[in-house]
């Protein structure tokens, strides 16, 4: 009897235990307590609320809090309806206190709307106060006498919390930077112009208001570096020269190729004359076989021929050189 006493009265133990740990989780009575003695409007049943929609009271009793200490008036229900939204309470109310103390005018709903763009707010609102050097790439560029310079830069910027929703991000202040010191650089007469007054780039950056539309203000540009590089106007006038060698070569080529054609065109003409001439040659025996049978042709005629044709061969004889 003692024993099952004693196992029943462990049971209740048990289940009162679970009974007040969901009590207490639903109710979340020390976030309440807290929240009232931090000065923080907020009920009860509004906590109890947060539970069922899945939404941490511990979040925003801790963001209101946090803002109420520094003198900002936050909503709940605003709270709320930013973290279900997906967004980051705690930097939210961050960047507010933040903006507060340095004196930015930032309020609760462009602040949201910049966490909800995928932007850090409270890194924005620290840039705003402490400017951010961004390092650019090497910016290759040609001065006019062909000389290619590779530049550094150091950009100094400072976020625009006004054009953070639907403002170009770093990405494009650093292309319209590069494409600015092109500019300067490619408008010199001589590189030696640039190298002695780098300055003379930032000044031409900075007059262009590469900043428009972006998230940030560039607030100085400066040049860390100058490397002068290959003569490019050398190596473009070699590649011009080399292009018309080829071109040069390439005719000369089709002139020899025809030459050479028209040698084995004329070399096969002559031996088609030569073939014509043995073929004629052949029909002379015939010929004068004809004649004799005929009666146009005597004896003493024939006899002739022969003594004009030793004659003939006896001088071309004398006349062409001996072989040797």
């Amino acid at each position: 009897m003692i024993t099952e006493n004693i196992g029943l009265l462990a049971l209740v133990a048990f289940v009162s235990i679970i009974l007040l740990w969901l009590i207490f989780y639903f109710v979340p009575v020390g976030l309440w307590f807290m929240a009232i003695i931090s000065n923080v409007r907020i009920s009860l049943i509004q906590l109890i609320l947060m539970r069922w929609r899945k939404v941490p009271p511990s979040v925003i009793v801790s963001a209101m809090i946090e803002g109420t200490k520094a003198g900002l008036k936050l909503n709940a229900n605003e709270l709320e309806a930013h973290y279900l939204a997906r967004g980051n309470v705690t930097n939210v109310v961050h960047a507010l206190v933040s903006a507060e103390k340095a004196g930015i005018v930032l309020d609760f709903k462009m602040a949201s709307a910049i966490d909800l763009a995928g932007r850090d707010v409270f890194e924005a609102v620290q840039m705003s106060v402490n400017p951010k050097v961004i390092n650019t790439p090497p910016v290759s560029a040609v001065a006019k006498n062909g000389i290619q310079l590779i530049a550094k830069a150091r950009v100094t910027v400072r976020a625009n919390i006004k054009q953070l929703v639907g403002g170009a991000g770093e990405e494009t202040v650093l292309a319209r930077v590069g494409e600015g010191i092109v500019s300067s650089i490619g408008s010199a007469e001589s590189h030696k112009e640039v190298l002695e007054n780098p300055d003379q780039i930032s000044k031409v950056v900075l007059g262009k208001g590469l900043d428009a539309g972006t998230a940030f203000e560039i607030l100085s540009i400066d040049i860390a570096d100058i490397d002068v590089g290959k003569n490019i106007g050398a190596v473009l006038q070699m590649d011009q020269a080399n292009a018309d060698k080829n071109i040069a070569q390439a005719k000369a080529e089709e002139r020899r190729a025809m030459a050479v054609a028209l040698e084995q065109e004329n070399k096969a003409k002559i031996q088609e004359a030569r073939a014509q001439v043995v073929m004629a040659e052949a029909d002379v025996p015939l010929a004068m076989a004809e004649a004799f049978r005929n009666g146009n042709l005597g004896v003493m005629d024939y006899y002739k021929l022969k003594n004009i044709q030793a004659d003939t061969e006896m001088r071309e004889n004398l006349v062409r050189p001996e072989k040797k």
